[in-house]
């Protein structure tokens, strides 16, 4: 493997690291800046919808521009949205460098794959991306806590100028590694994008997506300020308890693949949805007890993001079928579907903060993944049904 693929893993594992390191900051933030619980995890909000807009709009954008002055571009961006963050005055700057930041990452995981595997031969393809999202892997066990327990000890900007150095390294890694004359495939004509907006089957699993991980961060966001307030932890033990949930959140990744593999997506996606409709229904109840609660926490990651691979596998099936000259597309609007999810869960999670209680993140998530589990019964029934007819067409045409 080329050494410029440590350049996208670093860029991957600074990225990865700014999204979710502020759900451990979310009661320093609110505290520092005098603002809500519910305030603060807007941060997770903005940052989300930031990635959804980068992905498809951006990335669309600059289709017919050099991979390599994307590349750099985007890095610069995140570097200095993450400048601004640590040196922000006041709430308002704070959520300007988020959104900026939310903007980049989505642009880099857009071209990061098609950068990762053009400098590559046909065979190493599948390598190249894996060890670029290494990075992102790498981030959510060890950077995440890392910047957690960076935040609590010397406050939350530290977090942010830590990532801005590595921004930076990325950034000079990819302008010395990355060549510049990178494969480019022709980009999808808006004809051909719009299609993919307006196939219904892509649509039902884009649903999917967002209820899933909607359901997942209505009550994720505001895991420290639970862990802190009712499970009577110290702040101090959240950057502990977030690296036990980093390791669980990466095997269970590696577990979501392989079953969806073995077994295929919907079924692995609705063994993984009701699980986790479980777990989190079950977190309502172990959150008062320190013990119950981590254990809690530690099956919850090996669940949270395992329907990851199964989800990124059944849209480009679909897409193969139903908008074949746009899977790329296709498969970057499910990353925005992703951070929709986030977005939309994290604004419902405050919401019920303020009307209710803080523990009621847990039951109401657990609701809406239900619902994620729903739509994908519902999508493998349409698939048995698609699957009849074709079987019906062909033995009627044999014969």
């Amino acid at each position: 493997m080329p050494i410029a693929l440590l350049a996208l893993a670093l860029s991957a594992f600074a990225i990865g690291t700014t999204e979710f390191v502020i759900v451990g900051l979310v009661p320093t933030i609110a505290q520092d800046l005098a603002v809500s619980v519910p305030s603060a995890g807007l941060l997770v909000s903005l940052y989300a919808l930031g990635v959804a807009i980068g992905a498809p709009v951006l990335t669309a954008l600059t289709g017919r521009w050099n991979r390599k002055a994307v590349l750099l571009g985007v890095m610069a961006l995140f570097t200095c949205g993450n400048l601004l963050a640590w040196l922000a005055p006041g709430y308002s700057s704070l959520i300007a460098a988020r959104v900026l930041t939310g903007l980049a990452h989505g642009v880099f995981f857009a071209i990061g794959s098609t950068i990762a595997t053009s400098l590559v031969s046909k065979d190493k393809e599948a390598g190249a991306i894996a060890l670029m999202f290494t990075g992102l892997t790498v981030a959510l066990v060890t950077g995440v806590p890392l910047g957690t327990w960076i935040g609590q000890q010397f406050g939350w900007r530290a977090t942010f100028l830590v990532v801005t150095v590595l921004g930076l390294l990325a950034l000079i890694g990819s302008a010395f590694l990355i060549p510049r004359n990178l494969r480019q495939t022709p980009p999808a004509t808006l004809k051909q994008q719009l299609a993919v907006l307006t196939e219904p089957r892509l649509l039902l699993v884009y649903a999917m997506t967002a209820l899933g991980y909607g359901g997942t961060f209505t009550a994720f966001t505001y895991l420290a300020p639970i862990l802190q307030q009712i499970s009577g932890f110290a702040p101090a033990a959240v950057a502990a308890i977030m690296l036990v949930y980093g390791v669980s959140v990466a095997v269970g990744n590696i577990w979501g693949g392989k079953l969806a593999d073995r077994r295929g997506p919907i079924s692995a996606l609705t063994i993984i949805f009701l699980a986790l409709a479980v777990v989190l229904a079950a977190f309502t109840f172990t959150a008062g007890n320190p013990v119950t609660a981590v254990i809690t926490v530690l099956v919850w990651g090996a669940f949270a993001f395992g329907n990851v691979p199964g989800l990124q596998v059944y849209v480009v099936q679909l897409a193969e079928k139903f908008a074949p000259q746009a899977v790329d597309v296709a498969s970057g609007l499910n990353i925005a579907a992703f951070n929709i999810g986030i977005a939309v869960g994290s604004v419902l999670g405050g919401v019920v903060i303020e009307e209710m209680q803080l523990m009621d993140t847990t039951w109401i998530g657990a609701l809406i993944v239900l619902l994620a589990l729903a739509l994908t019964r519902f999508s493998g029934l349409l698939d048995r049904r698609e699957s009849k007819v074709a079987s019906q067409v062909a033995n009627g045409t044999s014969s």
